[in-house]
Parts: C-alpha cells; structure tokens; sequence
C-alpha cells in the first residue's frame, strides 16, 4: 500500500512543527519518509518516527542500549530511530539510506557492548533502525524448530519454546535480554554450548534484506552468504529479519548449582583444577566461574562461585562432580532440580521463584557503564599467575571476571564450519569487565585499569592470533575510519574475532557489499575493486 499524499503531508507537517531548529534533521526525515512512502507496503504511522526534538526521544534511545558510556550528551545520537513494523518497511529503509546516502545502524537488542548499534564514533549523521517491533515467535516441535524475528529477546524465545514443550530447548546466551538478531551473528554461546554447540550451530534458515533491498532466505542468499552470517559479527552483510532454529533436546529435570570459595578457602587452587577438568568433564554439565572482588569489613578478598547447569537429575550429578571434580566438595543442598526454563531466569540471576513470565519484558537486569575485554585459553594459568591477576583485580573499584568451559561438542566442531573459530585446544574463554554508575564519574581510570589487566594477561592466553569474540566488541583492537576501508587494518581485529576465516568473510563481503553500505567501526571490509587483499604474516 502507497502512501496517499495528503497522509505524507500531514507527516511533514507534523515534523516541521516539532522542529524548529534542527533543519538539517528535518530535510533528512522529510527525504526518508518520502522515500519510504514509494517502497513501503505498508503505510507508516508517525508514531514509527522518533526524532531529536520529541520528548520521548532519551526513553527510546535508552530502552535497550546496554553500555551507558555511549549515551552520554558527548556521544553523538542518530538524526532520528525508525521502527518498522514489518518487513517490507526494513527493506524500504534499506533502499532509502542507500539513494539518500544515510548512513544506518541496526539495533535488535541493544547489547552491543561498544554500542554499534545505536551510536557511532566515525560517521554522522546517522539514523538507527530499530528492530523492536520484529518480535514474532512460531514454535513448531513436530519438526523441532522454531522462526523468530531479529527484534525478539531469547528470554522470549526460550519461554516461546517451553510454552510449547518440557523437553526442547535452545542453546543460545545466559543473558535473557539478547536481541536474537544480533547475538546469533556473534555465534551466541550459553549452557548447553558443550553439549549442542552455539547458538549460530543451530541455524537452519534464516531472513536477510541484502544492499539492493531484497529479502533473501538461505535458498536465495546462497550458501556463502548463510555461513557468513552464523557468527561472522553483526550488521555487516544485511539486516537479519528472522532466524529458523534447530530445537534440541532438554531433559524434563535439570539441576543448577552456585558454589563459592574465597581465597582464604583454598579459592586459588581450586580455580587451578577447575582449569584443569572443565573442558574434559561431562558434556551435560557447564560449570562457569564468576571472580568477584568481596569484602567483610575492611578486609577484601577474591571470591570464585563456581555457577552451573547440569542436564540431568542431581543423583547424577553428584556422581559426575565426585568422580571428575571432588575438590569442589559438591553436596545434595548446594543443587536444586528444576526445570529447563526456570534454570534460565536461575543462570541470569533471577531470584528463586522468579516466574517464567518476566522474560517476556526482553529488559535487562544490568544497566552500567562499561568497559569489556575477552580471552580465550589454551593452556591452565599457573597459580603463581593467578595470584598476581588477584591483586590486579583488589586494584578496581567493581571488576568481574567470567570463565566459560569449552569442551565437548564445542571441541567437536570444525574452525571453519562457521565463522566463529575457538573450538578445538580452547580451555575455557575469559570474559573481564570494569562497571561503574556514575555518570560524572572519570572514566579514564576505569579504561586505563582493564587495559592494564589486560596486558597482564597476556602470556597465559592464546597467541597468534590473541583470540577475542566478537560479541565482546572491543574497539581498543582497532577501528575502521570514514570512507576508509582497509583489509591490513581491519586484520587487527578480525583475525582475533575470527581466525583464517576472516579471509572467507572479506570475499562475502567483497561480493554481497562491495560499496560498504552495511559498515560501522568494527565491520568486515570489503576488497578494493579487483584487487587481492595483502596478507601478513606476524
């Protein structure tokens, strides 16, 4: 359906009395909209607009931006945020940007932890198209699998999912509040990861507007293309309209645990063997540790809760830990047998008889400023390395550090079987974050901190490349610059995200996007026009 012309006109009118001033933002809405109204199916309401100068502006921005370090009145905001509600405005969208030369970003969930998906560093101006109204599910368990659009949480997925049955799951991120979209571009890894794999493992078919606008499924994309996208990193390639995903089976009883050690308790040592078994243990059984700077009084320590799910009864589980873990000393009242559902709001940090329902809000639990960085390991860290990463932590205010097992099927998986590369001789993969609340607060330090730690580390994780994961963003490894593309300078980063199979998405690239429309400071650069990238061998 076309807009009529005195709709467009109340439209325009409508933006002109909100803006007074903003001229500029003004001649790129009334060009979009216009635009829109000769691609669009459908008619838009205005209500799908939201500019600079509306009241609701900040709450829009903000309803699911994660890092509060790229909403601050220093950071540049987009022109406006669109939100489609349907697909054939997402390809409008698309096709306007291109003719009208504005520069997008794509937000499904908000979660990109240096805020790729709604600010931007290197380009304005810039408009954000919000995926937030995309959130249809449809379950199907007669064929174990389920669509669902890019704008849906997977807290709602896995809650979609156990409406439906006791027995599937879906092995995607422990953080409820992901936006589908983006995080399965990342690879999109979570408990049942050494039993099933990613979540970008279980992807049969997905839904993609391509650069010319079209929308294209795993028939029409082409294999190149359906590979690139399970893991290859977000909004390079396309917008992602919905994924198809392979169900897998859950048991009907599983059981979650949480126990913790400081380092008067012997922590170190058993963070050590820990190390050493949770690669290799029970593929059923994904225990994290979450490390934590605590403190009783004056007197601060280190504290490791080890943080688990076990697909399976705790009679079994009790087994597995005696036999591959006994230092843990796991006893019957450290677990709790529940459901495969209820150990997802569990895994979150829901509190104990949360019901199911909360995930259907898609809100996070955590809002903070930030600053992340990632590891991956190969080789047990050394106690003596341990002891010093302590002290580095008793440094910062509020640090965390996050170890998640490898192993088992992860291990199983070949490198390139999708872009994602950690599989096989991974231990574990570190997660480090620095968090503060106050917006006046001098972030400086908080950065300098991390990238010391960082630095820190580096003899007892992986080497040439130093392995990171994309979606633990991190722009300290280096940045794409405006209307500069370069295959040297983007290999800082994407051979850490990716291995070899960086050189794999740089030709999908050069073939689906060779003008780089879909770009943002960390995105896969496509070739200059008949030329080879120069590789380099560190």
């Amino acid at each position: 359906m076309i807009f009529s012309s005195n709709y467009i006109l109340r439209i325009l009118s409508s933006v002109l009395l909100l803006s007074v001033s903003g001229t500029s933002s003004v001649s790129i809405l009334d060009n979009f909209i216009q635009c829109l109204s000769v691609y669009s199916q459908h008619s838009i309401p205005f209500s799908a607009f939201c500019t600079q100068k509306n009241t609701s502006f900040s709450s829009v921005l903000l309803s699911s931006a994660q890092n509060l370090r790229y909403l601050k009145p220093s950071v540049s905001k987009p022109e406006f945020i669109f939100t489609p509600l349907d697909e054939s405005q997402v390809q409008a969208a698309v096709i306007c940007s291109k003719e009208l030369g504005i520069h997008l970003r794509v937000r499904s969930g908000g979660h990109d932890y240096e805020g790729l998906s709604y600010a931007s560093e290197i380009e304005t101006p810039f408009i954000i198209v919000d995926l937030a109204k995309l959130r249809s599910i449809t379950v199907s368990i007669d064929d174990n699998s389920a669509w669902v659009q890019a704008g849906a949480t997977n807290g709602e997925l896995y809650y979609r999912i156990a409406e439906k049955s006791k027995i599937h799951g879906f092995p995607a991120g422990l953080c409820s509040s992901l936006g589908i979209g983006g995080h399965i571009t990342g690879g999109a890894y979570g408990t049942m990861m050494r039993k099933y794999g990613l979540g970008a493992d279980n992807v049969i078919d997905a839904r993609i507007v391509d650069v010319t606008g079209r929308v294209l499924d795993r028939a029409s994309m082409g294999e190149d293309l359906f590979w690139a996208i399970r893991g290859g990193g977000g909004a390079s390639f396309g917008i992602i309209l919905s994924w198809k995903i392979r169900l897998v089976p859950v048991p009907a009883t599983v059981t979650v645990f949480t126990v913790s050690r400081t380092q008067e308790q012997n922590g170190t040592k058993l963070l050590h063997k820990w190390q050493q078994v949770a690669d290799k243990i029970d593929e059923n059984l994904f225990i994290r540790v979450i490390i934590q700077v605590t403190s009783t009084g004056k007197q601060k320590t280190i504290t490791t809760s080890y943080n688990a799910l076990f697909l399976g009864s705790v009679q079994r589980l009790l087994q597995v830990a005696q036999d591959s873990f006994p230092e843990l000393g796991l006893t019957r009242k450290d677990c709790m047998e529940t459901s495969w559902i209820k150990s997802v709001l569990y895994i979150a940090g829901y509190p104990t008889n949360t019901p199911p329902e909360i995930l259907l809000q898609g809100k996070s639990l955590f809002k903070n400023y930030f600053k992340a960085k990632s590891d991956f390991v190969k080789e047990p860290i050394p106690e003596t390395a341990l002891e010093g990463l302590w002290k580095k932590l008793m440094e910062e205010d509020s640090p965390l550090m996050i170890m998640n097992p490898y192993g088992g099927m992860m291990s199983k998986i070949s490198e390139s079987e999708i872009p994602f590369p950690h599989r096989k001789g991974t231990l574990f993969m570190i997660q480090y974050l620095t968090t503060w609340q106050d917006v006046n607060e001098d972030e400086t330090k908080h950065m300098e901190w991390i990238r010391r730690l960082y630095n820190y580390m580096g003899p007892y994780v992986s080497m040439f490349p130093r392995g990171a994961y994309v979606n633990y963003r991190d722009l300290d490894l280096g940045m794409n610059k405006k209307n500069e593309t370069s295959f040297i300078k983007a290999s800082a980063w994407g051979f850490r995200y990716f291995k070899d199979n960086f050189e794999r998405l740089v030709k999908v690239k050069t073939r689906v996007d060779p003008d780089n429309f879909f770009r943002h400071e960390q995105s896969i650069p496509p070739l200059p026009l008949e030329s080879e990238p120069e590789y380099c061998v560190a």
